[in-house]
């Protein structure tokens, strides 16, 4: 978001997804990398991801129609996404990213000029429509991975991560719909968090959520390592 129109309290709900996302991740590590019994496929912890995964969603659908420059910044996420693909395939080629979070909120930001003109009960919609159709597309199956953006893969695939345009974009375009009922003056509605010491620290990760985004797994596993080679 353009420091021009950056709220805090879009900062802090990002600094809220991303502390989610690293206990998430701490909890899969655990699981995948050191067979402790911790189901991250079902239960508790597998919501508390999506919870994860859903506000970033939001918030990113927020961000990106108060945002002045989107595709930009959408480069820069989808680019960031790729070069997370090519991490995952040298280290996991089994289950290495095609198509992860970063994907989807890079595709969301850089869809936003063509969104950003229409009206919070059109976005309501045509999101609602997405992710009915991404409902349908889970059903299907393909003989290629080249549709796994858009929510259709082969029996056999697998992924660390995986949001598909279809159903997920729709949740972007719920947040876009959020940010035009919000946000009309886009105006902060809550001027004195930015006072508050509580909310400081996840603000700042909010502000650097790319970078902590990037760094925080390489960290975790180092982490766990000393702890338990």
């Amino acid at each position: 978001m353009s420091e021009a129109v950056r709220l805090v309290e879009i900062d802090l709900f990002r600094g809220i997804a991303i502390l989610l996302m690293i206990i998430f991740h701490t909890v899969f590590d655990l699981a995948f990398y050191y067979n402790w019994p911790l189901d991250y496929l079902d239960g508790f912890w597998y919501y508390q991801g999506k919870a994860s995964a859903v506000l970033f969603m939001l918030v990113s659908g927020v961000s990106s129609l108060l945002s002045r420059h989107p595709v930009r910044r959408g480069l820069t996420v989808f680019g960031t996404g790729l070069l997370i693909t090519a991490a995952t395939y040298f280290y996991s080629p089994a289950v290495y990213i095609r198509f992860g979070i970063l994907h989807l909120l890079g595709v969301g930001m850089l869809a936003a000029p063509f969104f950003n003109q229409r009206s919070a009960l059109l976005l309501i919609i045509a999101g609602t429509s997405i992710i009915a159709i991404g409902n349908g597309f889970s059903q299907i199956t393909a003989t290629t991975a080249c549709l796994v953006p858009f929510g259709i893969k082969p029996p056999s695939f697998t992924s660390l991560d995986y949001y598909p345009l279809f159903p997920w974009l729709g949740i972007i375009l719920y947040g876009m719909a959020a940010g035009r009922l919000l946000y009309p003056a886009r105006q902060p509605l809550w001027p004195s968090l930015a006072n508050h010491r509580s909310v400081r620290w996840l603000s700042w990760m909010g502000r650097r959520s790319l970078l902590i985004y990037l760094m925080h797994q390489p960290v975790i596993l180092a982490i766990l390592y000393i702890i338990n080679p």
